[in-house]
C-alpha cells in the first residue's frame, strides 16, 4: 500500500505550532514513510520546514488578509491556499487546533475529517465540522494533547519524553558572538507578559561575571530600542539586528543559556534542546508553558521572579 498522506492544520501562534512538533515526530517514528504536510500560517512557514519530517508547507494568509481585507493579491493568496488544499489527495486531515478558522481550513481539504470533540476543542462550534470527532482531556500540557490526539488517530500510545524533531541550524548568525553567550528574550506581545528591565540588566551582568555576553534580541522597532537600551548599560551587552525565524533558531540553537519571557521564542529555545529558562509574570506555566527536559518555568499570576532567582534557575556561579 501507498504511505498515507496526512495533513496537520496548526496555523499559529508560534509557540502552539511548537507544541505541535512532537506529535509529527511521534506519527513518523510509528508510521514511517508517511508524507506528511502542515497548513500554517505564513509566518511560521520556514519554521515548520525546520522539521525534516515535514514534507510539504501549506502557508495560509489569515492573518493578511485580515489586516488587509479588501486587497486584491490577499485574495488570490488565500484562493491559492484552497486549491493547494484540495489538490493534497490527503488520507487524514487533523486539525489539531480545534478553532473555527482551523476547522474551515480543514473542511477545505476536502478529506477524511479529525479532531477534537467539543469539550476538548478550544472553540466547541469547530467541532461540528470534523468527520470524526476526539477526547481529549483539557487539563494536560498542550505539548500532550496534541501527541494524544494523534496518536488516537493512528492507534499507538504516547510513550516518553516529548521530541521535537527540530534540525538545528549547523551555525549561528555571522555577527552573532564569539564567546560564550545567552539569549535573553525580552520582547513580549502583552505589557504584562513583560519583566522590568532593571531585572534584565541584574540578570546580564551576572551572566557577564560567568564569562557570558548577554544578547537582546527584540522582534518590532520599540523592542531593539528598548534591546539596545539595556545592552548599553551592561558590560559586552548586544542588541541584535533584525531577523526572521530561521535565523533565530540559528541564535538560539548555539547560545549556551536563554531566558525568556512567555513568549513563541521561548518556546523555540526550548524546543532546540537549549537550557533555557521561562519567566512568568502573568500567566500559569502549567498547561502551556516550556515542556522540554532542557527547559525550567519559574513565576507566575502575582509572582515576578527575581534576577537572583532566574540567575539560579540558569545555574550562573556566584562572583
Amino acid at each position: 500500500m501507498p504511505a498515507p498522506r496526512v495533513l496537520f492544520v496548526k496555523l499559529s501562534s508560534l509557540g502552539d505550532v511548537i507544541h505541535h512538533l512532537p506529535a509529527v515526530t511521534e506519527l513518523l517514528e510509528h508510521r514511517p514513510g508517511t508524507h506528511v504536510g502542515w497548513a500554517v500560517e505564513e509566518a511560521y512557514a520556514e519554521l515548520v520546514r525546520l522539521h525534516p519530517g515535514v514534507s510539504e508547507v501549506v502557508p495560509v494568509g489569515l492573518r493578511g488578509l485580515k489586516r488587509n481585507i479588501f486587497s486584491p493579491s490577499r485574495w488570490r493568496r488565500v484562493g491559492d491556499t484552497r486549491r493547494q488544499l484540495r489538490a493534497g489527495r490527503w488520507d487524514y486531515v487533523v486539525d489539531a487546533q480545534g478553532l473555527i478558522k482551523s476547522a474551515l481550513v480543514t473542511r477545505a481539504a476536502r478529506a477524511p475529517s479529525f479532531g477534537m470533540d467539543r469539550r476538548s476543542a478550544r472553540e466547541r462550534g469547530a467541532a461540528r465540522f470534523y468527520d470524526v470527532r476526539i477526547p481529549i482531556a483539557r487539563d494536560r500540557h498542550a505539548v500532550e494533547r496534541n501527541r494524544e490526539l494523534v496518536a488516537k488517530v493512528f492507534g499507538y500510545r504516547v510513550d516518553g519524553p516529548p521530541r521535537y524533531g527540530l534540525a538545528s541550524p549547523p551555525q549561528p548568525p555571522a555577527w552573532a558572538p564569539r564567546l560564550p553567550y545567552a539569549v535573553l528574550l525580552h520582547a513580549a506581545s502583552r505589557a504584562a507578559k513583560r519583566w522590568p528591565e532593571e531585572r534584565w540588566e541584574a540578570l546580564a551582568r551576572r551572566l557577564a561575571e560567568n564569562g557570558c555576553v548577554s544578547v537582546f534580541p527584540g522582534g518590532t522597532d520599540d523592542e531593539r530600542r528598548v534591546a539596545a537600551r539595556m545592552a548599553a548599560k551592561v558590560p559586552q551587552g548586544l542588541a541584535a539586528p533584525a531577523m526572521g525565524l530561521v535565523e533565530a533558531a540559528a541564535l538560539m540553537a548555539h547560545a549556551q543559556l536563554v531566558a525568556g519571557v512567555d513568549t513563541g521564542l521561548t518556546h523555540l529555545a526550548a524546543a532546540l534542546g537549549r537550557p533555557t529558562v521561562g519567566i512568568y509574570t502573568a500567566t500559569r506555566p502549567a498547561l502551556t508553558g516550556l515542556h522540554a527536559s532542557s527547559a525550567e518555568n519559574i513565576g507566575g499570576p502575582g509572582s515576578s521572579p527575581t534576577a537572583e532567582e532566574v540567575a539560579a534557575a540558569l545555574r550562573l556561579e556566584t562572583a
